[in-house]
């Protein structure tokens, strides 16, 4: 095969140079730093987003999501509060963390109206608390453990990443906060970013 043969992008339109950053991401921090590079328009390749780009209600809040990924969260999901029609959501945000920053995380819940899920390494849970309505449908739900906890989620993020960070994913706390306030988008970033400065 010629070099010129070779595919610059895979099937979802991801550049494969990319890719193999995330080959070397074994930490953490390695991996926010990475995803706020993605955040910043710095990449097409982010793990188990299965697109070149975020979607578009994402747009807002990349700033935001970057500060988080470069502050101690590796953020997973997220959205906006929308209220529009009969849809509505509630703001989120997901990802994994250490055990002492989940504890700040968590302590969000004490002192704000804000709800912090946090699930400790290789826990399996499956919660439903809704976030995304669609007239009456319950679209999207929170409180699910999304750590790799069976030998097929490492797998996947080991095909997605390497094997190191998916062993620490697997290792690492998951935290799903919430706004339980349908369609309110200034408060919950904000309260996180905090938490995790607190944290030094």
């Amino acid at each position: 095969m010629r070099p010129e043969d070779i595919p610059a992008r895979d099937q979802y339109g991801r550049l494969l140079e990319d890719r193999g950053v995330w080959r070397q991401a074994t930490t953490l921090e390695a991996a926010g730093e990475l995803t706020a590079r993605w955040l910043a328009g710095g990449s097409s390749y982010q793990p188990g987003h299965f697109a070149a780009g975020y979607d578009d209600e994402t747009g807002p809040l990349a700033g935001p999501l970057a500060e988080l990924n470069r502050s101690g969260l590796f953020t997973k999901e997220s959205q906006p509060g929308i209220v529009e029609g009969t849809a509505a959501q509630r703001q989120y945000v997901t990802g994994f963390c250490s055990a002492a920053t989940a504890g700040y995380l968590l302590a969000l819940s004490t002192r704000t109206d804000l709800v912090t899920v946090a699930h400790a390494p290789g826990e399996s849970s499956s919660a439903a608390i809704p976030v995304t309505l669609d007239g009456t449908e319950v679209v999207t739900v929170l409180g699910s453990s999304e750590n790799p906890v069976d030998e097929e989620q490492i797998k996947a993020w080991a095909d997605e990443t390497n094997d190191t960070l998916a062993l620490l994913l697997a290792d690492s706390w998951y935290v799903e906060i919430l706004d339980p306030v349908w369609g309110r988008n200034d408060v919950l970033l904000p309260a996180v970013l905090g938490a995790l400065t607190e944290r030094g």
